[in-house]
């Protein structure tokens, strides 16, 4: 439901959408921000449709695999739920890795790097919190290859030895990274503070539990050519503050030690996606 109070005030905030769908996760990033979606990636047509019906101004990038991001209009928030086939308990669970649907998740990443958004929001399934990540083999000498020596997976390693003690994420190199503690490790580098909620429809008052995962970002080192344009992220920030505790009480009654990540984990035992 949108804020009738501040129905007057002109959005100020630019919001980017990936993944678009029809637009679900678009109207609570725009009503949360007082943002306005500026363009989106979307390769159904059919569902493409519906979106630009609601949003005739915003452009559709298209292939997410093929956009040029430093031709992209910058924005302020970007949001998305990359696809979540690969890492859903109803499918066969190959997770986060490189071939796979799940596996875009890189691309948002290298929009994030590129784009530097000041919020990211990211919205998944139950099963992003127990999935596995596995990382591709690093080629030639870059920085990141520097920071991080040793690999992410083992050559050894199987997705069946994934860490059975999920609140210590990352802390053994020889077993794979859950896909929930990949995603906040990539955010990690690319200089985002990032906080997870798990949170059943139901909680909100519908018939069904639905389970979601939620991902936002803040990023810690402002970008030099920006100048806020509005009290949005002040909103935001706030609202996280005061839900902190609550969300947290969320978390731990919907979701078991077996299956919840941690933001906290040692980054040398990760290395930031690539395609």
């Amino acid at each position: 439901m949108l804020d009738k109070n501040r129905s007057d005030q002109p959005p100020t905030l630019r919001v980017g959408s990936l993944f678009s769908g029809y637009g679900g996760l678009d109207l609570a990033v725009e009503e949360i921000f007082n943002a306005r979606t500026v363009w989106f990636s979307e390769i159904n047509e059919t569902v493409a449709r519906v979106f630009a019906h609601h949003w005739p101004d915003a452009p559709n990038l298209g292939d997410i695999t093929t956009i040029d991001w430093s031709a992209v209009e910058p924005i302020d928030v970007l949001c998305g739920g990359f696809p979540c086939q690969d890492v859903s308990t109803v499918g066969k669970m190959a997770g986060l890795a490189p071939g796979t649907r799940s596996g875009l998740w890189v691309h948002m990443a290298t929009a994030i790097e590129t784009l530097q958004p000041e919020w990211v929001a990211i919205e998944n399934v139950r099963g992003l919190l127990s999935a596995p990540a596995l990382r591709p083999t690093p080629q030639g000498d870059n920085a990141d290859e520097r920071r991080n020596p040793t690999d992410a997976t083992s050559t050894d390693a199987t997705t069946g030895d994934k860490e059975p003690d999920s609140w210590h994420l990352g802390d053994e190199p020889t077993r794979p990274l859950r896909a929930a503690a990949a995603v906040v490790g990539d955010l990690v580098d690319l200089r985002d503070d990032a906080q997870w909620l798990g949170l059943p429809a139901s909680a909100i008052g519908a018939p069904h539990p639905r389970y979601r995962v939620f991902i936002l970002a803040h990023r810690t080192v402002p970008h030099p050519a920006r100048v806020r344009r509005g009290q949005g992220w002040e909103r935001a920030c706030s609202r996280s503050r005061r839900g902190g505790e609550r969300s947290r009480s969320v978390i731990r009654s919907s979701t078991s030690p077996s299956t919840a990540p941690t933001a906290t984990y040692d980054r040398r035992n990760r290395r930031a996606c690539g395609p």
